[in-house]
């Protein structure tokens, strides 16, 4: 096995997985066959995996021949890994017993395992080597202390912190709050939170101090407030953060009265803050607080409050935020929209609803908004009424609301006010949008359609106009009935609204229908947009090929025009296979369809391949006589990013002009893109029947020589 020596440290070129542990004797035996490993002389990198292995494998047993290897440059840190997990004070001592024989790096990589197996009967060595003259050997040996933890251990980091030099008092400080943190865990916190005073009064580097100081009010718990109050009132930046943070993980209504008295005392800056600690907090108790800041703070801090009444708000905090909705600072008023729209609570629903019937002017738009927003079914009477207010914005928001949260059974409210013809043009338009809203998330688009039918028939051209939109968004069987049906009223609008919106129909069962009015249509205007809706039904919407093939055949015999005959071969060419070139070729037989029908046999012909004897017929039909083509060169590319294709080129001749790749896309037959996100060119220099000439494609168009 391959392996690299880096700094001292073995860096397997191979990694082994281990895949299951053994038990018993057969475990003793395997364990016998690594230390047997150990103690012979195979090479560096079998060892190093031996004590990998000997992490599960290993007991009390394997520690003799993993001792020695701790003084071993290259197999030292391979050795600690077993020895940091197997059981027991033999490998405690082994550890120990090492620091008097390693130095350096190695020492240094001791004394953490020692930290790690949290060896008691070490303390007096690391003790001793806090005054270690190498600065990282006396840090290692303060933290590995702090990880034991014991009285003797925070005994001996006091005094370091003290007396240790900069260099050392850091890790000092930092064993010191590890054992704090283990008086802490053990219910010991008046203990603790003396040894985090000594730390955080101490001349250490900030970071230990904001350590140290959050330990002291957890410590403290409910006699923290002080302590709290002094950090949230501290200018440094730094450490109201930190007041801050541990405020969130301080539990308790002492903590969440620590900071509603402080929101009074503080600027809009840091109120804000507090307000968004006590959301996260969760403290329920200080939403009144919160309002209040609400009341008489700045804009910025209303928003704040604003945008937490989200979490912390209920019923309660309703009228306050329809009183900043209809504030004048626009911002406010969103926020406070968004936030009453996302209170949870059948309260806050019922508050809202009993608002709405006594509520006036832009109150009660805001109410109409949240009735739509939160889907309040229990207010709809009170929408509907709106829905005829004599204030127009009233009445737009109503109906914007009622296609938001009407029910079925209201449905014909909507219906009556499209089908009525408002004077209004914003009135119409809003109950029309409405009436589609509704009927769209209505589960059964037929039953809706039968009412939207049903106002058809006394309601005025306009109006009739506007419902036959609204079945075109609905969609299904009953709406196309109807529109079929209207396509053929006696009048003109009628006509010619219900051919336009076939045209834009969004499924294919209209293909029928479509057929049938471009056959039946008097007005040439009506076949040529049923024709053109046909085609773009076949060119949009996925379906097998065969059924297209039909359609497109279907629309070549109800087209009447060149043009929309012409459409259908765009379509061919889009979609390429062996019967729609047939169909294709058909159409070039008419004189005046033969460029357009040539050209799109060709581009089919370059899709699917044109090496068979049915297509090489089907173009010499079509006058594409063959011809000696040599190519010269070709190149493939953009600006100086140019790929030599001539071989691939040549090998797409067979006697035609046309040149059919053995790809779709040109990257794809040219082996790669040589000039990413450019627009590319293909360069072709040939020989037609001994004649030269030059000729340049963009990229993916279909390839035909020109006659020189």
């Amino acid at each position: 096995m391959k392996i690299q020596h880096v700094a001292g440290v073995i860096v397997l070129a191979a990694s082994v997985s281990v895949t299951c542990a053994m038990a018993g004797d057969d475990a003793t035996k395997d364990q016998q066959k690594l230390i047997e490993v150990l103690r012979s002389h195979a090479p560096a990198g079998e060892k190093a995996i031996t004590c990998k292995r000997l992490a599960i494998y290993g007991g009390k047993e394997a520690v003799p021949a993993l001792a020695p290897l701790l003084a071993d440059e290259k197999l030292s840190s391979w050795a600690r890994i077993p020895l940091e997990v197997i059981p027991g004070p033999a490998a405690d001592e082994a550890l120990r017993q090492a620091m008097d024989k390693v130095q350096g790096r190695l020492l240094v990589g001791v004394i953490n395992s020692i930290g790690v197996r949290r060896a008691a009967g070490a303390v007096a060595s690391l003790v001793a080597r806090l005054n270690d003259h190498d600065a990282e050997v006396a840090s290692v040996s303060a933290v590995a202390l702090g990880r034991i933890g014991n009285d003797a251990a925070a005994t001996a980091l006091e005094g370091a912190l003290a007396g240790a030099v900069p260099a050392v008092r850091s890790a000092a400080a930092e064993g010191c709050i590890l054992c704090a943190e283990r008086r802490l865990a053990a219910g010991k916190a008046a203990q603790a939170a003396t040894i985090y005073d000594l730390v955080r009064k101490a001349d250490l580097p900030k970071q230990r101090i904001r350590e140290a100081t959050r330990g002291a009010i957890l410590a403290r718990k409910t006699t923290a407030a002080p302590l709290l109050v002094e950090l949230l009132r501290s200018s440094d930046k730094e450490m109201f953060s930190l007041a801050l943070t541990v405020a969130r993980e301080l539990p308790g209504k002492d903590t969440a009265d620590v900071l509603v008295a402080e929101l009074a005392k503080t600027t809009p800056e840091r109120q804000s803050l507090l307000i968004v600690a006590i959301a996260d907090r969760g403290d329920a108790t200080a939403l009144t607080a919160v309002l209040r800041a609400a009341k008489s703070g700045p804009d910025s801090v209303k928003i704040t409050v604003v945008k937490v009444l989200r979490r912390l708000g209920d019923a309660s905090s309703v009228p306050l935020l329809l009183e900043l909705a209809v504030d004048g600072n626009p911002a406010l008023a969103k926020t406070a929209v968004e936030s009453l729209a996302s209170l949870a609570g059948k309260e806050v629903d019922a508050e809202i609803a009993a608002r709405l019937a006594t509520a006036e002017g832009k109150v009660r738009l805001v109410l109409l908004q949240l009735v739509g927003d939160r889907l309040l079914t229990a207010a709809m009477p009170e929408v509907i009424k709106a829905s005829s207010d004599p204030d127009l914005q009233i009445r737009l928001q109503a109906l914007t609301t009622l296609g938001y949260a009407v029910e079925f059974k209201d449905l014909s409210v909507l219906i009556d006010r499209v089908a009525a013809t408002p004077e209004k043009a914003e009135e119409a338009k809003a109950a029309e949008v409405a009436l589609k809203t509704a009927c769209q998330r209505m589960p059964d688009a037929d039953a809706c359609a039968a009412k939207v039918v049903a106002a058809m028939g006394a309601a005025k051209v306009p109006a009739r106009i506007n419902l036959l939109e609204v079945l075109t968004a609905l969609g299904g069987k009953k709406a196309l009935e109807a529109v079929a049906v209207a396509a053929a009223d006696s009048n003109g609008d009628i006509q010619d609204a219900s051919s336009r919106l076939l045209g834009k129909w969004m499924t294919l069962d209209a293909a029928p229908v479509l057929a049938n009015l471009a056959k039946s249509a008097a007005d040439a205007k009506y076949e040529v947009r049923s024709v053109r809706a046909y085609v773009r039904l076949v060119r949009q919407f996925p379906m097998p090929e065969q059924k297209r093939i039909e359609m497109c055949r279907a629309a070549m015999a109800i087209a009447k025009r060149d043009a929309e005959k012409k459409l259908v071969l765009d379509v061919l060419a889009r979609y390429p296979s062996l019967e729609g070139l047939q169909l294709a070729s058909e159409a070039a037989k008419t004189a005046s369809l033969k460029p357009d029908a040539t050209k799109a046999v060709l581009v089919i012909t370059q899709k699917i391949g044109g090496n068979s004897p049915q297509i090489q017929q089907i173009l010499t039909q079509l006058g594409q006589k063959q011809v000696k083509i040599e190519i010269l060169r070709a190149e493939y590319g953009a600006g100086k990013k140019l790929k030599d294709v001539t071989d691939l080129v040549r090998q797409s001749v067979h006697g035609f002009p046309l040149l059919i790749l053995k790809g779709s896309m040109y990257n794809e037959a040219f082996g790669g893109d040589p000039a990413p996100g450019a627009l590319k060119k293909l360069q072709v220099e040939y020989s037609l029947n001994g004649k030269k000439g030059k000729a340049a494609f963009a990229e993916n168009a279909t390839i035909i020589l020109p006659n020189p």
